[in-house]
């Protein structure tokens, strides 16, 4: 597997005219070998593959990443980068300036300034994380145990909710079951937003506390073998109002239209677009103000990119969002988000969470 990614790394440098590729980011460096110790660097070269690491991950390293060399590490980045890059002369090396910050660039910058002039530094742009977009079928099967990890917490949680309780006891209570159900951690922070907290997209769990008949937005997602799981429900306790039925059908219609519509070879452009036009034709466009969806994998976002200025293209085997929403201030939110893979020329979803009906959720 790691050969594979390896391989396909090569001839990406070879398109690019790279001689060498230093990852930094952690994800990257983990697709690429699989070791998954929290500090380290990998060169790769044409022929050769060192991972870089200090004292506490070299035996790890050993054993997670037998396809590489293993150089260890010690100190200010000037102790060792000039012996990591003693074979690189006239050469370009690449660099992931996503990740690196101008404090680390400009060391790099000076100590090969210093130690191999003639050695040239090229930012290179989301160069592996292209290749992560394309899933292999071992990686689709993690997100997939994920994703049903995922779906039991979220319905064995809420069909024990009941009015009074706190966002934070219920986000506390969800985190908790996603990690007896297999979770080794969860992919990001739950969020659990009711009421007009729910017109954030994003808000953080509060004291407050749940009342009849208002929105609830859950988003949360676990973490399996290192892949992620991305999930979102809206639901109500007690009898939805007719503002609630109304955003919640267009929000579901919106979804609905995207999942049937979304074809391999379709821009994140024009994914967008299928689910955009069903809310901006309930004259909601202006509340949908973010993207229809994202990549996931090891990172809970990231390419491809579903959105109003995507270009990516969505290809086989690629794993997305599809999460159309609508936030109304001083009221509240919904937003519906299942993941899906593109399979056999159209998304096949990996989430399988109940939804609400048409007449709304009712609840103790």
């Amino acid at each position: 597997m790691v050969n594979n990614r390896l391989s396909n790394l090569r001839q990406e440098m070879s398109r690019l005219g790279l001689d060498a590729v230093l990852v930094s980011q952690p994800q990257n460096r983990r697709y690429l070998s699989g070791f998954t110790g929290s500090a380290g660097f990998l060169l790769i070269t044409v022929h050769d593959a060192t991972l870089a690491t200090d004292f506490r991950y070299t035996e790890q390293a050993t054993i997670q990443a037998p396809d590489y060399v293993i150089f260890q590490i010690t100190g200010a980045i000037s102790n060792w980068l000039p012996e990591l890059i003693a074979d690189l002369n006239n050469e370009r090396l690449g660099f992931e300036d996503r990740h690196v910050t101008f404090s680390f660039y400009q060391q790099l910058y000076d100590i090969i300034k210093d130690t191999r002039p003639r050695l040239e530094l090229a930012p290179v742009e989301g160069l592996v994380e292209k290749l992560r977009a394309v899933k292999e079928p071992g990686e689709i099967e993690f997100i997939t145990r994920a994703s049903e990890i995922t779906d039991k917490a979220f319905e064995q949680v809420t069909d024990t909710l009941k009015v009074g309780m706190t966002e934070r006891e219920v986000a506390w209570m969800l985190e908790s079951r996603l990690r007896e159900l297999g979770s080794q951690t969860i992919a990001f922070d739950v969020i659990f937003a009711s009421g007009l907290n729910a017109a954030m997209p994003h808000a953080k769990p509060s004291e407050r506390r749940i009342q009849p008949g208002e929105p609830i937005v859950i988003d949360m997602g676990a973490r399996f073998e290192g892949y992620c799981s991305d999930l979102t429900r809206t639901i109500c306790l007690g009898k939805p109002d007719d503002t609630f039925k109304q955003v919640y059908n267009t929000v579901l219609k919106a979804q609905s239209a995207a999942i049937s519509g979304i074809r391999e070879g379709m821009s994140g452009h024009d994914a967008d677009a299928l689910a955009r036009a069903v809310i901006e034709e309930a004259g909601h466009g202006q509340a949908f103000g973010h993207s229809l969806g994202h990549g996931v994998g090891l990172a809970e976002h990231e390419e491809p990119r579903l959105g109003p200025n995507s270009e990516d293209l969505l290809n086989a085997n690629m794993v997305f969002s599809i999460e159309p929403g609508i936030y109304l201030t001083g009221w509240g939110g919904v937003r519906i988000e299942d993941l899906a893979v593109m399979d056999g020329n159209k998304p096949r979803l990996l989430s399988n969470a109940k939804k609400m009906d048409t007449g709304g959720l009712i609840s103790p």
